[in-house]
Order: C-alpha cells, then sequence, then structure tokens
C-alpha cells in the first residue's frame, strides 16, 4: 500500500514540486497529530520527561546508536540536496530582491519545518517510554509494540500509532526518491521515470526482508548510515555558504557559520564514538 501511494505522489511531481511539498507536509502533520494525541492516552510522567530533556543521558552504547540514528533520520543527509534543488527551482535568475524574499521565506519554512521534526521526535521518545519501559521492556519490535498497546491501552491506541507509520513509511519514501533524482539531476545531469526510481529505492528494501533481516534493526541501522553520511554534505554547505565569491550578498554571518561549524562538530563526534565503540573500543560511560 505504501509502495503504490507513493508512486501516486510522486507522478503529482509533473504538475511541480509546490503540490508535492505541501503533501508531505501534510503526511508530517498526521504524524504529528497521532503522537500528539497519544501521548494524551498514554498516561506520561511528564516530572521524568521534563527532567530528561534538560539532562540528557547516554546510558549505554544501544542509546548512542539510537541517538545517532534519530540524528540520521532527522537530517537527512540527501534532504540537503533535495531543499537546494526545490529551492533552485524556484529562485529568480537575477532578481536581487526576490532573491532575498525567497531566502526569507525559505528560511521560515526550514524552522517551521525542523521544530515540528523536533517536537514529533520528542513525542515519540516521551510515548514510546511511557507505554513500553515501564513494564514492557521486551518490546523490541514495531509488530510488537503495536499488539502491546491494544491491550494496554485500547485499540485507538494501536490504530494511531498504524496511522503515523503508514504517514512516515510514505513521506520519507517520496523525500528518498525526489532527493535521488535531484542528485542524479545535479551530478550525473539525466532524468530517469518515476517508476524505475520508486523500484530502485524498494528493490533493497524487499532483498532485506526476503533475506529474514530483522526489520527494526535494518531501520534503525539505516538511519545511523544516514548519520554516518550527514558530516560530509554539512562541510561541504558549511564551506560554500560562508564564501562570497559563491554567494555575494547572502554569504553566512559569522555566527551563522560558528552555529554550523559546532553542530558538525557534534554530529561528527557522535559517529566517531559510534564507531569506536562498534569496533571494540571502550568508551568511558557507555556500557
Amino acid at each position: 500500500m505504501t509502495a503504490v501511494i507513493t508512486y501516486a505522489l510522486l507522478m503529482v511531481e509533473k504538475k511541480g514540486f509546490r503540490p508535492v511539498e505541501l503533501m508531505i507536509g501534510g503526511l508530517v502533520a498526521v504524524i504529528a497529530l497521532c503522537y500528539l494525541v497519544e501521548m494524551f492516552i498514554v498516561p506520561v510522567d511528564w516530572a521524568a520527561a521534563g527532567m530528561g530533556m534538560v539532562t540528557p543521558q547516554l546510558p549505554d552504547a544501544q542509546a548512542l546508536t539510537i541517538a545517532v540514528g534519530i540524528i540520521g533520520a532527522t537530517v537527512m543527509p540527501h534532504a540537503i540536496f533535495l531543499h537546494s534543488g526545490l529551492t533552485q527551482h524556484r529562485a529568480p535568475a537575477s532578481d536581487s530582491g526576490e532573491r532575498r524574499k525567497l531566502l526569507r521565506f525559505s528560511n521560515i519554512e526550514v524552522v517551521i519545518a525542523l521544530s515540528i521534526a523536533g517536537m514529533v521526535n520528542i513525542a515519540m521518545v516521551i510515548m514510546a517510554s511511557s507505554a513500553f519501559h515501564a513494564g514492557n521492556s521486551d518490546v523490541a519490535e514495531i509488530g510488537t509494540a503495536y499488539h502491546t498497546l491494544t491491550p494496554l491501552f485500547g485499540a485507538a491506541a494501536a490504530g494511531i500509532f498504524l496511522m503515523s507509520l503508514i504517514a512516515s513509511g510514505i513521506s520519507s519514501s517520496v523525500v528518498g526518491t525526489m532527493a535521488g533524482q535531484m542528485i542524479m539531476q545535479g551530478f550525473v545531469g539525466f532524468r530517469i521515470p518515476v517508476w524505475v526510481r520508486r523500484m530502485v529505492t524498494m528493490i533493497p528494501a524487499f532483498i532485506v526482508v526476503a533475506l529474514g533481516v530483522n526489520a527494526t534493526d535494518a531501520l534503525v541501522y539505516s538511519q545511523v548510515v544516514l548519520s554516518l553520511a550527514l558530516p560530509a554534505p554539512m562541510i561541504a554547505l558549511v564551506m560554500f555558504t560562508r564564501r562570497r565569491d559563491i554567494m555575494g550578498e547572502f554569504v553566512n554571518s559569522r555566527l551563522t557559520s560558528l552555529v554550523s561549524i559546532i553542530g558538525t562538530v557534534i554530529i561528527l563526534f557522535l559517529n566517531m564514538v559510534l564507531l569506536l565503540q562498534t569496533f571494540g573500543v571502550a568508551i568511558p560511560g557507555l556500557g
């Protein structure tokens, strides 16, 4: 079902990118609404949740893996190319005033989008902790989570959880496929049909399922791979946007460059710690 809906959404791309952007925004809104409702259905220890937000901890290697995976799933490296490509299609050829308006509009869009993504991630972690951690720590699969929610909190909670997963799968599939086209068109210089693009992204997933690989582990590790790949486009983005000969009047300010560099260094550090831990190097503070 996800594959069919994704293909249908990609066909809308022929009418322009804006309708697709609005549809993706609608799917993200559905995900946010689902988890907002879940937080009212599932009893939450708000004091503990607030403490966890201001004093984050990584108690063990598994927590580090999840944290790195969340970064990769939220700030996807291929989305950086997609955002640039979508903006390029809007930008006027030479009107500086219109470019300034476009930049302001794009900045607002990015801030809103990442704020919503951050809140959705927070809601997901809070809901999962409240529903599964206390007394149900054996829940390690998405299917198990669905079946656990029904007897604990009713069919409505399980149904909303399922709806959020479907919306998430569709939106990520569309974004990944469109980003792949942007990257190929930009670096290689040719376009391929929508159905070929979709098959290229679906076949690896089918192979993973056919080989009997744990689907949840595959999902988490694929997100970790995204985080490992993230520094490369981030470093390039920071380097290019700091150069006045490329950006002109839109060059990054010193503050923007500093914040960007700090964010890149943090992601590099987390990735390095995860890789060291994976190869058996003992990391103080991680089990």
